[in-house]
């Protein structure tokens, strides 16, 4: 029997002729990545283990996103700890204020990770690396210390799930609105230590943003990673910003599957995830009678150039509800600036909203917009759990940019598509 995408990127990097699902390896990676949270454990765990080197200081990433510009003494120490061991050990990936971004936005747009990588991060949202054509996933940071330290990584080899696309999206319609729809059909555990692999003449159509945001919510559904087949859009991606040469794997046309799902692109419409489980969906018509109070567009699902531009084009000339505080952030410095130069940053303002550095923040109840009690938001991000962004009795309604920034003129949740 074949192997799968996924199988055949591990096989490579596990040094094997192949692979099965379910088959225990242990792989060289490609990159080791950790952020503000995160890397401080894993540098308590290297320090712990003995160990006095990093396996290879240019395929170590270290990104500072989740409370930077630091919000308080101990996400000041924090940073503190990621800079002294960057600074340490030589790290050449390390982005700190000025130069950070939401990370799984920046390394893409920076070439740190490419087609054909293996790919570990001590954040769950790693996943967004397979919309380049590699095997990438979220891990614990003790995983994270062992990677750092030996450049290997083990991993218990996963099975799939076929998603076969049809069509292209309507209007207003992106793949935010595709992987909200997919975990409303499967679940939250739908596709439980699976590789949710994508593929069909409707991938064609897919921009990159849309692939970057489709993987990077793989895991909301349970999935180990989430990954697209390399095409001319991924090549024309890479091409001149990959900082290694792609490798392009293929999945065999005998790999074997767990279920085939086939989904229309023509038939999908704005979605949103209602609380307190993104498997919660419903169509974003049904939503007027929710009213709202804060609208958040940005993070490592939907702060990229093409989420502002869906947001401009709705929020240009206008200005959002009285009532509504709209934040928007964009996710890398390299986004920031464009819209700067495109105006794009006057019309947010102009509208009524704010404009922050990249960060985090308010997506896993860091800062830049806590919710209090009874407070609704609609947000780009990728988890609306009990408490994610703020207190315990708020609500989180996971939509896209399109849908957010309607969201934000109308004060209720609304259609993008009739504003």
């Amino acid at each position: 029997m074949g192997m799968t995408l996924t199988q055949k990127i591990l096989a490579a990097h596990a040094g094997l002729a192949e692979v099965k699902a379910g088959q225990l390896i242990n792989a060289k990676l490609d990159i080791v990545l950790g952020n503000d949270i995160t890397t401080p454990v894993a540098v308590n765990e290297f320090e712990k283990a003995g160990f006095h080197s990093v396996f290879d200081k240019e395929h170590i990433a270290i990104v500072l996103d989740h409370f930077v510009p630091n919000k308080d003494i101990k996400s000041a120490q924090q940073s503190k700890q990621c800079r002294e061991f960057a600074n340490q050990y030589d790290i050449l990936n390390f982005y700190d204020v000025g130069q950070m971004g939401v990370e799984h936005a920046l390394l893409p747009e920076k070439g740190i990770v490419t087609a054909g990588d293996c790919v570990i991060g001590a954040d769950s949202h790693t996943c967004t690396y397979g919309a380049l054509g590699a095997f990438s996933t979220g891990v614990g940071s003790t995983d994270m210390a062992a990677g750092m330290a030996t450049g290997m990584a083990w991993f218990k080899v996963p099975s799939a799930i076929k998603f076969v696309l049809k069509g292209k999206f309507g209007p207003r319609v992106c793949g935010k609105d595709l992987i909200l729809h997919i975990i409303g059909m499967i679940g939250v555990d739908g596709a439980l230590y699976q590789s949710m692999e994508f593929t069909g003449p409707g991938v064609a159509a897919l921009t990159m943003d849309d692939r970057l945001s489709i993987c990077n919510m793989a895991i909301e559904a349970g999935a180990k990673n989430g990954i697209f087949p390399v095409d001319e859009v991924t090549k024309a991606y890479l091409k001149g910003r990959s900082q290694r040469e792609p490798v392009f794997y293929e999945a065999d046309p005998d790999a074997e599957y767990e279920k085939t799902i086939e989904i229309d692109l023509d038939t999908l419409e704005p979605t949103v995830s209602y609380p307190h489980l993104p498997e919660n969906t419903h169509v974003a018509s049904e939503g007027k009678d929710i009213k709202i109070d804060q609208v958040v567009i940005g993070s490592c699902t939907n702060g990229r150039l093409e989420d502002m531009e869906a947001a401009y084009n709705i929020l240009k000339g206008k200005h959002i509800a009285k009532g509504v505080r709209g934040i928007i952030i964009p996710a890398t410095m390299d986004v920031y600036k464009e819209c700067i130069l495109r105006g794009w940053t006057t019309a947010f303002i102009d509208a009524g909203c704010i404009v922050s550095t990249p960060t985090c923040g308010p997506c896993l109840g860091g800062y830049m917009g806590i919710l209090a009690e009874g407070e609704r938001c609609v947000s780009t991000t990728n988890r609306n759990f009990v408490g994610r962004m703020g207190h315990v009795k708020s609500e989180v309604y996971l939509a896209s940019p399109a849908t957010a920034a309607a969201s934000a003129l109308t004060g209720c949740i609304t259609d993008p598509r009739t504003v």
